[in-house]
């Protein structure tokens, strides 16, 4: 009998994320059917609701519904709990249980596929959003020397500085893009929305390390304003969130379905389709 699952957002048709569980579920014999939900701005909770009404048995959410994912929440693991926002429902017999996935993606891209390590590093994560919030666990977990959280308001970084100084051993700070002048990083992540505008945060020169990767969490065809940005700057090693996406999305597929898809063919089969 055919399981139903879904991504839920606004906008969404330009979502990989059906074609990506299409292929998890050819690899793995599983027997689900995922689509894409676009959900009005201000009918989040109902459009799940309809979703769980017609059997679905879970859903990933994206923009700009994470927030309120984690309030619909009634059980969170700690990764949820921690970045106080949720891209992954799993619709279990007495609620909701609420997951964010999109940490473990990211690390895993750049650990295990681009095989960079953090442990040590000096990494600079731009934005304080919910893209943000989170990642910042996942990567304290594999002890960087430094995290530093870089915004445009300064403020922002430093309540998520608060927020997860308890993760951290110290090594959490932040700062507005200005007070990054002289600094010099090895793995750089923009989390922020900037590059969906075709802009670039207001990054000071010079802040790539020798041998350092520059990732964007967001994709294109070609090179992000970032990505572009980060080559002129001499970074040695560029990425951008095709990686994250698909590891995100077998995270999700494994807490639904207990069994973990090979992530390698789909990444190089969206690099193609986005390539050519």
């Amino acid at each position: 009998m055919t399981d139903f699952y879904a991504v839920i957002g606004n906008p969404i048709a330009h979502s990989k994320s059906p074609l990506i569980h299409a292929e998890f579920s050819r690899q793995t014999g599983q027997d689900i059917r995922y689509e894409a939900i676009l959900a009005p701005v201000d009918a989040f909770p109902a459009t799940v609701s309809s979703f769980r009404a017609r059997g679905g048995k879970g859903a990933n959410v994206t923009v700009p519904f994470k927030l309120e994912a984690h309030k619909i929440s009634t059980r969170l693991t700690e990764r949820a709990q921690a970045a106080q926002a949720v891209n992954t429902l799993v619709f279990e017999p007495g609620g909701i249980a609420g997951d964010n996935t999109d940490g473990a993606g990211l690390v895993r891209d750049i650990r295990a596929n681009l095989k960079f390590l953090i442990k040590a590093r000096r990494v600079l994560l731009m934005g304080a959003g919910g893209a943000a919030r989170g990642v910042i666990l996942p990567l304290l977990e594999h002890k960087p020397q430094v995290l530093a959280i870089a915004n445009r308001t300064k403020q922002k970084a430093c309540e998520l500085q608060q927020l997860f100084s308890r993760y951290g051993n110290g090594n959490i700070v932040s700062a507005a893009y200005a007070d990054l002048a002289g600094e010099k990083f090895d793995l750089v992540i923009n989390a922020t929305s900037a590059s969906l505008r075709g802009e670039l945060p207001a990054l000071p020169a010079g802040i790539f390390a020798d041998g350092s990767l520059a990732y964007d969490m967001m994709y294109s065809d070609g090179l992000t304003p970032f990505l572009q940005h980060a080559k002129q700057q001499g970074a040695a090693r560029l990425a951008d969130g095709i990686g994250m996406l698909v590891e995100q999305a077998a995270e999700s597929f494994l807490l639904w379905r207990g069994i973990r898809p090979e992530t390698a063919p789909v990444i190089e089969m969206l690099a193609s389709c986005t390539a050519s």
